[in-house]
């Protein structure tokens, strides 16, 4: 159980440094990235999943969820987490992703003086809504996440197991359906579709000193996680339905 919890760990810090990281390198003034557009920055989200899944797996979790929507999901399947198991997990996701946050925040620590607009700065940690809807906000992250395991499942599921799939493919495939996630559904809110990596960084945009930061919006910081969890456990009924 410590081998996966620390793989989770030190997978989710990979996730957020790659994904952080790429939106900071996108946003932040004089950055040599600066004005990518959205194309990098989903990209960058896919990779930061492959690695980050590639680096959990190799410390010691086989799973390699890096996101409590999936876990929970998992836990749902039956089977393959204890109830006593997945809380660890979840807090263990929750802190790599907010060490990932500070890293990212020191490898880009001349540009946030630089940078005057405090949104920009706030996008770097978390997500936030193109149109500020609650329901629709809170429908678009349940819709991602719901895709998100069901596709997991469709990767994990039968296709693998009867070897049309080789599981060494699957973290490249993971990676490429969150960028197809962020490419064609990212638009709306961001697509957290994973509490941790919003919620954990969020925490660390409220409590770094970071120059010029602003509000860390926690008005809206309950869509990014409600949603993801709403999302996990529908995309684990399709999945034991379907898959």
């Amino acid at each position: 159980m410590n081998a996966i919890i620390l793989g989770e760990f030190i997978g989710c810090v990979f996730l957020i440094i790659f994904g952080g990281g790429v939106v900071a390198n996108t946003l932040l003034t004089k950055s040599k990235g600066i004005n990518a557009g959205w194309f990098a920055i989903s990209a960058g989200w896919g990779f930061a999943v492959m690695g980050g899944v590639f680096v959990a797996k190799s410390v010691g979790s086989d799973q390699a969820d890096l996101n409590p929507a999936v876990t929970l999901a998992k836990y749902l399947l039956g089977g393959i987490y204890s109830l006593q198991e997945i809380f660890p997990i979840f807090i263990s996701q929750f802190a790599g992703c907010f060490v990932g946050a500070i890293l990212v925040w020191l490898t880009y620590f001349p540009h946030w003086k630089e940078t005057k607009d405090p949104s920009l700065k706030l996008a770097v940690f978390s997500t936030g809504p193109a149109i500020r809807h609650s329901a629709a906000n809170l429908m678009a992250e349940v819709i991602g996440t719901t895709i998100l395991v069901f596709g997991i499942g469709a990767i994990f599921g039968k296709a693998t197991n009867n070897g049309a799939i080789s599981p060494a493919l699957g973290p490249y495939l993971v990676g490429i359906l969150v960028w197809a996630i962020g490419l064609s559904l990212g638009g709306a809110t961001g697509y957290a579709i994973n509490p941790a990596r919003d919620l954990g960084p969020r925490i660390a945009h409220f409590l770094l000193p970071i120059a010029g930061k602003g509000k860390s919006d926690w008005k809206y910081s309950w869509v990014p996680v409600v949603g993801p969890v709403l999302g996990g456990v529908i995309g684990a009924y399709l999945w034991k339905t379907f898959l």
